[in-house]
This record gives structure tokens, C-alpha cells and sequence, in this order.
């Protein structure tokens, strides 16, 4: 018999499962942030179909021999997790580079994709299939699992790459490449931004899963302390439906500044906590607080607020144009908001990142051509690069780059979109 309280714990269970499948990818949802939505293939964004490549993005080497098989694991079809517009940005990518790029090696990649549905289990069953399947590579879109797959894809010597990671696995073996710092990147990057604004301290309304508020011990506390400004971690409660006590306490002692970091009701709750109590203190959070359901409910609570992210897909910039082009043309019914990003991100960095790749496409020589290229341009971050060279973000060596953006809300849109320096 389902009691009320088994029906409570399964809804905080799936609200945890959600955020930790989010944690990876917080700073990847993209800018233009539409709708958040887990079903079908939305996610928000604008689609403009009349897109222009940029110059010099159709370079017309079309890849030819046989196929490179590239793996791509992506969470779809769970009852709480599923984004099939990150495994249709990646199709996307990996036409455009068969087309134009030359593939990887100059071979066409062949895509074998595994569907998980952001449990343990099936994640490892994925990866197993990998390594069966003898994939040249691997590609997780975005996981919260991450530690159920990269060892098992790293111990049989194939390189495991993401456009963002979270679980230690992914962010510190030898055979792993993540473009981007993730959640930890995120929070050295707030730490940056807060000693640039001159703030003495900072309070951190952390979402409370293990995931959330481990990160940010492990990572907002020393980046922090770093650059000489004390940090107060509040955990607020899952699906608690008003943060005010926290918020309240949170603030009590004036701090410079104030993060939010959490699922779209988090954010809401504690938004709506803040302007309920009048505060001045800047806020600054991540992209997936800048959700649709978010801004309508707090509405001008939120301006100048300070969001992170790692992709920007609304401004006119070559990363941003080409990217709706190559969505635009190869994957026309997707969304490229979202978790779109994701997929894309992850595929492309791949091909650049294995541009000087000489000889034969396999485990071996990609890895080689990962680690050995130098300032390769990181998509959908204008002006930013990567380098896997582990020296990116310090303990974490597999991270390739700690670029992220910064926007500030205004009337329910992210302007002035720079890079954090």
C-alpha cells in the first residue's frame, strides 16, 4: 500500500535525482533559458531557421573511410530524468563535423548512443555496453552518475569526455576530459567575481542534497577563503515552499553578497524570501535558477541579480550563430535552449579538441591528440579556450578550462553576457 509518506520521500527522492543529474550541467544551461522542461524535446530558446553559418565554419572537408565509433550516453526516459534534446544536439554536431570538419581523424563518426534513465544501474549497464561495443571514445551529455560509468569506461583505456562533469571520477582520472569546470568551476568563478565586487563575505543558500551542499564545502569554501572572503553555507530544505527563516538568518549578518543555488522551487522560494524582506544584498546564482517559472514568480525580485553560465546561445557571436545554424539545419524540431546545449558542447569540443590528430582514430591516439592540443576554442563560450593539460582548475585534473560567463537580469532577461576573469 503507498502511505503519504512513502509518496513524500519518492518526491523528494526524484527532486534529488533531478538536481543531481543538474549538478553537471549547472553552468550549461544555456542564456537564452527558455523553458526547463524535462519532456519531449523543448527546453526552452528560440529557433530561427533562417540561421547563417559564419564565415569559415563550413569548410566543406567531408569525412570519408570508415566510421569512427564515438559513444554517447545520455539520460533519457526515466520518470525523473530524461533529455532527449541533448542526444539530438549531439546528432546535430556530429553531422555538421562529418560534413565540414572532417569528422574525427577524417573519418565520418559513427554515433552509438545508450540511453539511461539516471539511475546507477542502467548508467553502468551503459557503460559496459561501451567498452562491448569498443567505442573509440565516449561523450556523457550530462549525468549526476557519473561515478557508475567513467571508471568502468577509463579502466578499459577509452577516453571518457563531457562538456561539463560533477562526480570526482569524471573530474579527476587520467582518462577523462571535461571542456568545462562544472559545478566546482562555477564556484571558483563566484569566488573570482566576489573578490572583484570587494565583497568581505558571502552567504550560499545551498539546495539540500548531498551533491549540492558537498560541492560546496568541498569547492565555495576554500575558493573562497582563497580570495580572502568568508562564506556562510545555509542548506534549505527540498520543496520547502517558503525559505523565509533561512533567507532571514542567511542575511542577518549584512554579507556582500548572496548565492543561490538550487532546482527552479529552491530558487524560487528563496528569491521570493529576499524581496519579501527588502534586502539590498546582491545576489548572484546559476543558470538553472534562471528558469521560466522562476522569473514569473519573483518577477523584478530578480533584477541585477549575477547568473552564471557556460553557454551563450542569444547573443551575435560567431559561437552562438554557428550553433543555431548547425541546429537550425541538421536538427530543425529541437529547441536549442536548454539542455540542448549540452549534447552540442560536448560533441564539438571533441572534434576540436582532436583536430591534429595524425594517423588511425582510435582510444589511444585520441586521448593523445585531447591532451596534447593547446588553447582550443571552447563552444558556445565566445573568446574562451580549453587545454587539457590538468592545470585548468587546481585537484582537478581532468577539467580542461574554468571559463564561465556572467549576465545580469534585467526585466526577466540576462544582459551584458562577459566572461569571468
Amino acid at each position: 500500500m503507498t502511505t503519504p509518506r512513502s509518496i513524500t520521500r519518492r518526491s523528494r527522492a526524484t527532486k534529488a535525482l533531478r538536481f543531481g543529474a543538474a549538478v553537471s550541467a549547472l553552468a550549461l544551461v544555456a542564456a537564452a533559458c527558455g523553458s526547463s522542461s524535462d519532456e519531449g524535446s523543448g527546453g526552452g530558446g528560440d529557433k530561427d531557421s533562417s540561421a547563417a553559418f559564419p564565415a569559415g565554419t563550413q569548410e566543406g572537408v567531408k569525412a570519408e573511410g570508415t566510421p569512427v565509433k564515438i559513444g554517447v550516453v545520455n539520460p533519457e526516459g526515466g520518470p525523473a530524468v530524461s533529455y532527449p534534446q541533448a542526444r539530438e544536439s549531439t546528432a546535430a554536431a556530429v553531422k555538421y563535423a562529418n560534413d565540414n570538419l572532417g569528422g574525427i581523424g577524417g573519418r565520418p563518426i559513427e554515433a552509438v548512443v545508450c540511453n539511461h534513465d539516471e539511475e546507477p544501474v542502467t548508467a553502468r549497464a551503459c557503460a559496459n555496453k561501451m567498452v562491448e561495443e569498443k567505442v573509440a571514445a565516449v561523450l556523457s551529455t550530462t549525468t549526476g552518475n557519473g561515478d557508475s560509468m567513467a571508471p568502468i569506461i577509463t579502466k578499459a583505456k577509452i577516453p571518457y569526455v563531457s562538456a561539463s562533469g560533477s562526480a570526482a571520477s569524471e573530474l579527476t582520472s587520467e582518462g577523462a576530459a571535461m571542456w568545462t569546470g562544472g559545478f566546482p568551476g562555477t564556484l571558483v568563478s563566484m569566488a573570482k567575481y566576489s573578490a572583484q565586487k570587494g565583497y568581505k563575505s558571502v552567504t550560499a543558500f545551498v539546495i539540500n542534497v548531498p551533491s549540492a551542499v558537498g560541492g560546496a564545502k568541498s569547492f565555495a569554501t576554500p575558493a573562497f577563503k582563497a580570495a580572502g572572503i568568508d562564506i556562510n553555507i545555509v542548506p534549505v530544505p527540498l520543496g520547502l515552499p517558503d525559505a523565509t527563516p533561512q533567507v532571514s538568518a542567511g542575511l542577518k549578518g549584512k554579507p556582500g553578497g548572496y548565492i543561490v543555488i538550487g532546482d527552479a522551487s529552491m530558487c524560487t522560494s528563496v528569491f521570493k524570501a529576499a524581496a519579501t524582506l527588502g534586502t539590498e544584498v546582491p545576489a548572484m546564482t546559476i543558470q538553472a535558477c534562471f528558469d521560466p517559472t522562476t522569473i514569473k514568480a519573483v518577477g523584478s525580485g530578480l533584477d541585477g541579480a549575477a547568473v552564471f553560465t557556460a553557454a551563450d546561445v542569444s547573443g551575435d557571436n560567431d559561437e552562438a550563430n554557428l550553433y543555431k545554424a548547425v541546429m537550425a539545419k541538421y536538427s530543425p524540431k529541437t529547441e536549442i535552449g536548454g539542455y540542448a546545449t549540452i549534447g552540442y558542447a560536448g560533441m564539438l569540443g571533441l572534434v576540436r579538441a582532436t583536430a591534429d590528430l595524425e594517423g588511425e582514430p582510435t582510444s589511444e591516439s585520441i586521448m593523445t591528440a585531447i591532451k596534447s592540443a593547446k588553447d582550443v576554442p571552447l563552444p558556445l563560450v565566445p573568446g574562451a579556450t580549453f587545454t587539457c593539460d590538468g592545470t585548468a582548475v587546481p585537484g582537478l585534473n581532468a577539467v580542461c578550462s574554468s571559463a564561465i560567463l556572467v549576465g545580469t537580469v534585467k526585466d526577466g532577461e540576462l544582459t551584458k553576457t562577459e566572461l569571468v576573469k
